[in-house]
């Protein structure tokens, strides 16, 4: 009898820590902190060898993503795996972690790419888009196989493990833009406004930038859209590795993009745009027939303390430089000045005649 009680008593502790684990992984604020975070109380509890996540960032592309640790520690490891497709229908009979024996005797071609980091065990991490991803925990250090209730234990960790992970994704999705994964025009907007408050309050100036793809409907006419949007993600991953880690890309809508430069004024501004033109006048993208390179035209308005404009206007403004830029031949940067919009202010008079 006491025996019974003390086994239960050390049951109920041992989901008490369950639980107290699986609440500090929704503290987290990204993806990493809630993989370091997952890593360390795998480790830690059940003594695994490794562990690996694979998922996709993007729910409608099929690229992944891939992290790895042994212990605590992030490791490179060599999973050959382009798309997780292949594991849905698999998911879809078995929800829950499964031993990987299961996935490879009815997977054997998709256990493939897995068996070099030697898993015991795999978990999905489903939502209503379907497969977001899979995890894979490494044996035990002392080579033991997992006890059933350590396996029950780990089934009911990876529940609210799933549930992380996904909360975390749909906060990111809501954030940007599902083709290229820049961020949305919403999230550009309220980062906009918030660093036109900062300039109010601080002495710097910041700025804006508007890109637009020169003759894009021409180039989706010639070639496809599928061709446009495979451009549309390459332009969009260059401009991440061209600007700083602070700088807030985004796809404004079609082929236009904009980019907020903090604490930067009109010449160094104007050089990041540069550089981006640049770039992409010599970006390639391949595809099943050989693509033109495209090029993209740029307008710049920065603003600080003394720009008495609203939101709207400054877009405006960056707008104004951009089309000036067409109107000047495509493929160059301008930057918006009092004498541009007074040569604006002109043409539209003179069309009105």
């Amino acid at each position: 009898m006491f025996d019974f009680v003390d086994s239960l008593c050390s049951e109920i502790e041992n989901y008490k820590r369950l639980l107290s684990r699986s609440l500090d992984i929704f503290d987290c604020t990204n993806i990493d902190e809630i993989m370091d975070s997952i890593a360390s109380q795998i480790s830690d509890h059940f003594f695994s060898s490794s562990i690996s996540f694979v998922w996709k960032p993007v729910q409608s592309r099929e690229d992944v993503r891939i992290k790895s640790y042994k212990g605590n520690e992030p490791v490179n490891v060599n999973i050959k795996i382009n798309f997780i497709t292949p594991f849905e229908s698999f998911f879809n009979k078995y929800p829950e972690p499964v031993k990987f024996e299961l996935l490879a005797g009815e997977l054997e071609d998709a256990a493939k790419s897995l068996i070099e980091i030697k898993p015991e065990i795999i978990s999905p991490i489903l939502g209503p888009f379907g497969l977001y991803g899979i995890i894979l925990i490494g044996k035990k250090n002392n080579k033991t196989g997992y006890s059933t209730k350590e396996f029950g234990y780990i089934k009911q960790f990876m529940s609210f493990v799933s549930q992380a992970f996904k909360n975390h994704l749909h906060y990111q999705h809501s954030l940007h833009d599902v083709k290229t994964g820049l961020y949305n025009h919403g999230f550009f907007m309220t980062r906009l406004s918030e660093e036109i408050s900062r300039a109010k309050r601080n002495e710097f100036s910041s700025s804006v930038l508007v890109i637009d793809v020169d003759r894009f409907k021409n180039f989706n006419d010639n070639y496809g859209h599928l061709a446009g949007d495979k451009v549309l993600e390459h332009l969009a991953a260059l401009l991440k590795k061209t600007i700083r880690k602070n700088d807030i890309p985004s796809r404004f809508g079609g082929e236009e993009f904009t980019v907020l430069l903090p604490e930067t004024g009109w010449k160094p501004a104007r050089d990041v745009a540069e550089r981006i033109r640049i770039r992409v006048s010599e970006m390639e993208v391949p595809w099943e027939v050989p693509l033109p390179k495209i090029t993209v035209s740029l307008g710049i308005f920065s603003f600080d303390q003394d720009t008495n404009l609203d939101i709207d206007k400054i877009i405006q403004r960056a707008d104004e430089a951009l089309y000036a830029s067409k109107r000047q031949g495509r493929n160059r940067s301008t930057v918006w000045t009092p004498e541009l919009q007074q040569t604006i202010e002109n043409l539209s008079d003179e069309a009105k005649k």
